[in-house]
């Protein structure tokens, strides 16, 4: 079973008016790399959001974010800095008196100062911990169902890379059926053109013969088509496998081409090499799906 790395996920949790929802948004990456966005009361917990996460999440690059809210209760949660207001009300009396201002302090006056007004929040060890499991809580859900969305694009993603092995192996096939009884049809050829070029009639006949099968032996592809067949079946195990398989996936794309770019060269023959050609065009879809592989 392989895994895709994009996908999306959000998670909610609700308890006592307070309200925790966590969204996170996977892209491909080489590596993990999880970035979060949490709120300033529980910065804090940032590693041990990320180790939620990780337990779960093998690859990819991750946005998280979380987001707190209460239930509105009908209070204005706003409380009046009664120290500043009268701090401001007295350095106010002074400055008109220096003025020789008769109209005295208003309340206008006084509320031009933002900060005597200060936002109740209950932000007790209590109310922390409270707001922290129903993140935790959230983030379970969360990666839950970011985990079954890239399964099932996992699962999409592994019925188009069979079909594409698939025609590299049919590729494959007609390749060897080419090369059957190849190396006959290639020492015949290669000995009738050297015969063409050779005016001396008393020329070394078995050194002849050794060259030619020298030179057939070089355009053999016989061990390339055995070790591409054997990167094909270690392909589709790996698709089959449980673990994480991306990494060894991109491996074996890269071995898969080093073994089609040997076979074109060796072969010098244009039926053959039309059917590498046909197997890379298959495998360069292969190597970009492979990237969104966790």
């Amino acid at each position: 079973m392989i895994t895709s790395m994009t996908g999306f996920g959000r998670g909610e949790a609700a308890e006592n008016g307070l309200n925790a929802t966590v969204e996170i948004k996977s892209l491909n990456s080489r590596y993990l790399d999880i970035t979060t966005r949490l709120p300033q009361l529980l910065q804090q917990n940032e590693l041990l959001l990320k180790g939620l996460i990780q337990d779960k999440v093998n690859r990819g690059k991750l946005n998280v974010s979380v987001y707190i809210s209460e239930q509105d209760s009908g209070e204005v949660p706003i409380k009046v800095d009664k120290t500043k207001v009268a701090g401001y009300s007295r350095v106010l009396n002074e400055v008109r008196e220096a003025a020789g201002i008769e109209e005295p302090v208003s309340l206008k006056n006084i509320t031009s100062f933002g900060d005597i007004f200060i936002t109740e929040e209950d932000n007790s060890e209590e109310e922390l911990a409270m707001k922290w499991e129903l993140v935790k809580s959230a983030t379970e859900s969360a990666v839950s169902n970011l985990m079954q969305m890239r399964t099932q694009e996992g699962n999409q993603l592994k019925k188009d890379l069979l079909s594409r092995i698939e025609s590299i192996g049919a590729a494959l096939e007609d390749i060897k059926v080419i090369t059957a009884n190849r190396g006959d049809e290639v020492r015949r050829r290669l000995r009738d053109r050297v015969l063409q070029l050779i005016d001396d009639e008393n020329f070394d006949q078995d050194r002849l013969e050794m060259e030619v099968v020298i030179m057939a032996d070089k355009m053999d592809i016989t061990e390339e088509t055995v070790r591409l067949k054997a990167h094909l079946k270690f392909f589709i195990e790996a698709i089959e496998q449980p673990e994480p398989a991306g990494r060894r996936l991109n491996f074996l794309t890269q071995e898969i081409n080093r073994e089609l770019n040997t076979i074109g060269s060796k072969a010098n023959d244009s039926e053959i090499a039309h059917h590498v050609v046909r197997a890379k065009e298959m495998l360069e879809q292969i190597r970009e799906q492979v990237q969104n592989v966790e």
